[in-house]
């Protein structure tokens, strides 16, 4: 009994640990995330094997004899050990690209999970009566096959403790926002390029003021409370945030947490859907950032979107529109020429025209370098300053960042992709000489319209790549239809079932007199693994 038992709690930790790992990338079930992703992944989450033992431990009960008791567990016991083997095996072979982070809600919620177990556990261990035994063996084996299940349960008796420890990490950051009254706080929201225009508004900043940012992507109110709490100090004049939302109200309780005084909204388009339900919800949500500004503010709005221009504001805000090639607009850009080394443009405000030159790529970053420009006159930034600035800006990481590996050029959009960034990021590569390839898994949390843009997505693929490398056999169904039906060669189309099998496969590819670019377009989190248990 005791070795079983051993071997019992070492495959619980193993799958413990899985299943946390997938709570915590589905935001802890916000928004019923983690449920949905159960639900769509049962291969992953059961394992036919863990409930093998059931019918062994029927017979304990039925013969009632030591020598069949022990052999019964022995058998499961064995079955267990193989479990872990192909766990260990399965880890091995899928390395996660973010691994599981050992936070202080882990650690709780693994101890919570340790007591559940626990209990049944020293009941097998005490209990003589066969009856009893089976009963709680029994237990043990669905507690053990209905173990995301049981993680979900354990974060949710974790609830009241979680909630103790982000009032206090809450009032602390609000106390010293508080204490900085004078500290201006920019808000940047939108359904793409929200961190790309965090850090070029940034980069333009720093050239008066002592700016600080939300660090990488922390867009959410957590991950504003931390930067509150770690990074924002006295001697900062500007406080640039990022905010991110996955339904209604979520920008308004970033707003009423710092207060922006200052707003850029990016784009509107089909981004979350899955959790949004409409575009109309996508719009009201991302407009929460623009109606909590106070009239002696000022909201960047972009002119090219048809959201944004026939959204009925409910404030009275001053707005400065930006555009590309809309006079109309009070910042706007003319004469765009792109090529592998950057791009260049005319940036026209007022009576007055500078032309900038930079290195990052996508016609959706002239867009963040024009709200930025706009938003940095108003607060006083010298357009000399400005464009210095403009021309030594660096491609944010995994955001159309040209690089080279290898033997190849990597044009590196792995970050969340969406049906315009796509397309961008496809005019990109059109603009490279030599052999294009295109990696991707395609797009996810689009909601209804998912299939129909990966359609669209794989329509253009077509149009320009030399080759198309698709991660992840069914999601990627459509988007391999829509090559073959647009007169795509199939022995140029290649599926792999992780993207890090895309690099060999590439340098395969290269000819020896022509150089290669390969568009990684998103890397999808490892909650969107293919594939069940073995």
């Amino acid at each position: 009994m005791i070795l079983f038992i051993m071997v019992y709690i070492i495959y619980m930790v193993y799958k413990s640990m899985e299943a946390m790992h997938m709570l915590q990338q589905n935001l802890y079930n916000e928004n019923n995330r983690y449920i949905r992703w159960i639900r769509k992944n049962l291969g992953r989450a059961f394992c036919l094997y863990d409930f093998i033992p059931i019918l062994f431990f029927i017979f304990i009960f039925i013969i009632n004899e030591k020598s069949v008791t022990d052999f019964i567990l022995i058998a499961s016991m064995f079955i267990y050990m193989y479990c872990i083997y192909n766990e260990y095996r399965k880890n091995k072979e899928n390395q996660n690209k973010i691994p599981l982070k050992i936070t202080g809600r882990i650690k709780r919620l693994f101890f919570t999970t340790i007591i559940i177990y626990g209990i049944p556990i020293v009941l097998v261990v005490k209990i003589t009566n066969p009856l009893y035994l089976t009963i709680m063996l029994i237990m043990l084996v669905l507690i053990l096959g209905f173990n995301y299940y049981m993680i979900f349960f354990a974060s949710i008796l974790d609830t009241p403790f979680n909630q103790i420890e982000f009032n206090y990490y809450y009032k602390k950051a609000k106390k010293k926002l508080n204490g900085m009254p004078y500290l201006p706080v920019i808000g940047i929201t939108g359904s793409y390029g929200k961190t790309s225009s965090k850090n070029i508004l940034n980069e333009i900043l720093s050239s008066k003021y002592i700016s600080k940012t939300t660090p990488k992507n922390y867009n959410t109110l957590s991950g504003l409370m931390m930067t509150v709490n770690n990074y924002l100090d006295k001697f900062d004049e500007i406080f640039i945030a990022e905010m991110g939302a996955y339904t209604k109200g979520d920008i308004k309780k970033l707003c009423e947490f710092v207060k922006p005084k200052y707003g850029i909204l990016t784009i509107i388009g089909e981004s979350h859907l899955e959790t949004f339900g409409t575009i109309e919800n996508v719009c009201k949500t991302k407009f929460e950032l623009i109606e909590s500004l106070p009239s002696d503010g000022l909201a960047i709005l972009n002119m090219d979107d048809s959201y944004q221009v026939n959204y009925p504001l409910k404030n009275n805000v001053p707005i400065k529109w930006i555009s590309i090639n809309n006079t109309m607009a009070d910042v706007y850009a003319s004469n765009i020429k792109c090529s592998k080394n950057g791009m260049m443009f005319d940036c026209h405000y007022g009576d007055e025209k500078v032309t900038f030159r930079t290195r990052i790529l996508g016609e959706y970053n002239i867009y963040n370098i024009l709200a930025s420009v706009a938003l940095a006159l108003h607060l006083g930034i010298d357009i000399n300053d400005i464009k210095a600035s403009v021309n030594s800006l660096k491609a944010t990481e995994h955001r159309l960042e040209l690089k080279k590996v290898g033997n190849m050029y990597m044009l590196d959009d792995a970050y969340n992709s969406n049906p315009v960034g796509a397309s961008g990021a496809i005019d990109v590569l059109n603009l490279m000489p030599g052999t294009k390839v295109v990696v991707t898994p395609g797009m996810v949390e689009l909601g209804t319209i998912e299939k129909e843009k990966n359609y669209e997505f794989g329509k253009k693929i077509s149009e320009v790549a030399d080759y198309c490398i698709l991660v992840g056999e069914k999601r990627t169904k459509v988007i391999k239809k829509a090559l073959l039906e647009n007169g795509f060669e199939e022995e140029n189309i290649f599926i792999i079932n992780k993207v890090i099998d895309a690099y060999p496969l590439v340098d395969a590819l290269k000819e020896e007199d022509k150089d290669i670019y390969a568009l990684f377009e998103n890397d999808l989190p490892d909650i969107y693994t293919e594939g069940g248990r073995k």
